[in-house]
Order: structure tokens, then C-alpha cells, then sequence
């Protein structure tokens, strides 16, 4: 059999059409790297107005003195050197270190009510929800208000608890022993909704098939805990103690209302931020006042990036 040869028409409709080599393709405005401006260009304005610029400002603050009558004088480092001379900023420091440390302690709680909450079939579950994080939703006016007078001394209800029971009460927020602790409870306990809501969602996206594979293995609820619910959680408690740190190290409005200045406890109370107030809006100190409050922000720094550096020892991530 012989091929029969395509009609030439038949040809040409095969064959593509050659392109002009005057005319050029035009390219996808969606690939234009512009539009990627377009889109970040506005949170990226607002972290330079808000974020960004204050903290030269700041910087460039801490090396002037404020003047009686306004402006500001350049004196250099000297804002600094009088900070580290500053025997308040030991004691500044130490009270905020201790403060961080209790408040830290409610990592672990928030862990363990979130687990609890999280128990298959637990009645009335969003309403513990709803009650744990109220004081989250609460203005912390409030918060410390209603706290001071449960710590009072005189009619306060924790001193009426305690002497139901033959113990004898004190004086929790004018006592130096006992002021500072008082307050990192109230704030464990306000930020306890927060941190079970974080932990909440990490649990509930660890598989099912993982804890079905260790009770095949007969492991035990506790072994459950320790051996597969902590590791898969590490993320979270990552990210959990990160924010809990720097919010502990900017404390301050609950020292503020809860104490006041006239209190006795206050050396022993005193926060980095609180040195920032006094400087800065009762003795009209601008220039250190900045000095203070860039030297919290290194400090800050920091310690999250030594807490990035060691997530890679103890968080697991899938």
C-alpha cells in the first residue's frame, strides 16, 4: 500500500502560526513584583510609623538631656553611665527577674487545665472555657482593683479564708516579702485564658492514631503525657513562653494600681518599667528614662534570642 500524501490545506492547519517577532508577549500583571508592594506596603508603613521609628527615636532620646523649659541638650553616653551607677536599676532588675520566674510558673498549669479540658467527653466545656478567660477580656483597672481588696489586710477576703481555718492573715501587698508574689499571682491568673486557649488548639491537633498506637502499646495516661502529649505541645509551650517572658519583663500596671507610691513594698516592687515611669513622667527625665527603656529592650531581645537558640534542643516539631 502506498502512504497518500496530506492535502497542503491539511498541512497548513497543522503547522502553528508563526509569530511576529515585532510583537511581544504581555506579562501577567499578577507576576509583577509590584503587586506584592502593593499588598505589604501597608502593614510595612505602620511597623516603620509605630515600631520602627520610635525605637530610633528613642535611642537617639537617651543620649540627650531635657531641659527645664523644654528642648534637649546632647550629652552622649552620660545618660548610661549614670544608669549602670544607679543602685535602684540592681534592685529594679532583680524585682523584674523574680517577677518573670513566678510568672513562668503558669506555663505549666495552663498546660495541665488544658489537658484536663481537653478530656473526651467532659461536660460543660466551653463554659470552663468561658470562665478561664474572662479575665482576659477583663481591663486590668479592674482586675487589680477587685485583687487589692482581696488582699487587704484589714477585711480582705483571703485573710478571712485563711483565718476560717486558724491561719493568720497579713498585710500581702504593703509586706516586702510578700508584695511582689501577690502581684505575679494575679498575673498567672490573668493571663491564664490566653495560654489554655494556645495550649487548647495545640492538643486538639495532635492525631488520634498516635494515642491509639500507645494504648496498643499499653501506656498509661501519665506515660501519654509525658512521652507523646509534652514533645507534640513543645511548639506551642515554645511560643507560650517567649510572649509570657516579654510580657513579665514589661510589667507594670498592675505594680502601678495595685501598689502606689507610698507604699512600703515598693523597693522590693519595683519594675525596670516602673524606673522608666518615675523617670520619665515624675521627674520629666526624658533623656534617661529613653536610657532605661532601651536598655529593657536589649535586654529583651536578648533573652528571645536565647530562647530561639535553645527551641532547637527541647521543641519537636512534626
Amino acid at each position: 500500500m502506498t502512504a497518500v500524501a496530506s492535502p497542503p490545506r491539511a498541512q497548513a492547519e497543522r503547522m502553528p502560526e508563526a509569530k511576529s517577532p515585532g510583537i511581544r508577549r504581555r506579562r501577567n500583571p499578577g507576576a509583577s513584583p509590584w503587586w506584592a508592594l502593593v499588598f505589604i506596603g501597608p502593614t510595612a508603613l505602620g511597623i516603620a510609623v509605630f515600631y520602627l521609628w520610635p525605637t530610633v527615636r528613642t535611642l537617639i532620646i537617651s543620649f540627650t538631656k531635657s531641659g527645664p523649659f523644654g528642648g534637649a541638650e546632647w550629652v552622649g553616653i552620660e545618660n548610661y553611665v549614670r544608669l549602670f551607677q544607679d543602685p535602684e536599676l540592681i534592685g529594679a532588675l532583680r524585682n523584674t527577674a523574680l517577677y518573670t520566674v513566678i510568672a513562668l510558673i503558669g506555663i505549666p498549669l495552663a498546660v495541665g487545665i488544658a489537658a484536663l479540658l481537653n478530656t473526651a467527653g467532659l461536660k460543660g466545656r466551653s463554659a470552663y472555657r468561658t470562665l478561664y478567660f474572662i479575665p482576659v477580656v477583663t481591663m486590668p483597672a479592674a482586675i487589680a482593683l477587685v485583687w487589692r481588696m482581696i488582699y487587704n489586710g484589714d477585711y480582705g477576703v483571703l485573710n478571712a479564708a485563711l483565718g476560717s481555718v486558724g491561719i493568720a492573715g497579713r498585710s500581702w501587698l504593703t509586706d516586702p516579702n510578700t508584695a511582689l508574689v501577690a502581684i505575679a499571682v494575679v498575673g498567672i491568673w490573668a493571663g491564664l485564658g490566653t495560654n489554655i486557649v494556645i495550649f487548647l488548639a495545640g492538643l486538639q491537633g495532635i492525631p488520634d492514631t498516635i494515642m491509639e498506637a500507645a494504648d496498643l502499646d499499653g501506656a498509661g495516661p501519665v506515660r501519654k503525657f509525658f512521652s507523646i502529649t509534652i514533645p507534640l505541645l513543645s511548639p506551642s509551650i515554645f511560643f507560650v513562653s517567649v510572649i509570657s517572658v516579654i510580657g513579665a519583663l514589661q510589667v507594670f500596671d498592675l505594680i502601678y494600681m495595685m501598689l502606689g507610691r507610698s507604699n512600703p513594698a515598693m523597693p522590693n516592687t519595683r519594675t525596670v518599667v516602673y524606673l522608666f515611669y518615675e523617670a520619665g513622667f515624675l521627674d520629666n527625665d526624658r533623656g534617661y528614662a529613653a536610657a532605661v527603656a532601651f536598655l529593657l529592650l536589649v535586654i529583651i531581645l536578648v533573652l528571645t534570642v536565647v530562647q530561639f537558640r535553645l527551641q532547637k534542643k527541647w521543641v519537636h516539631y512534626e
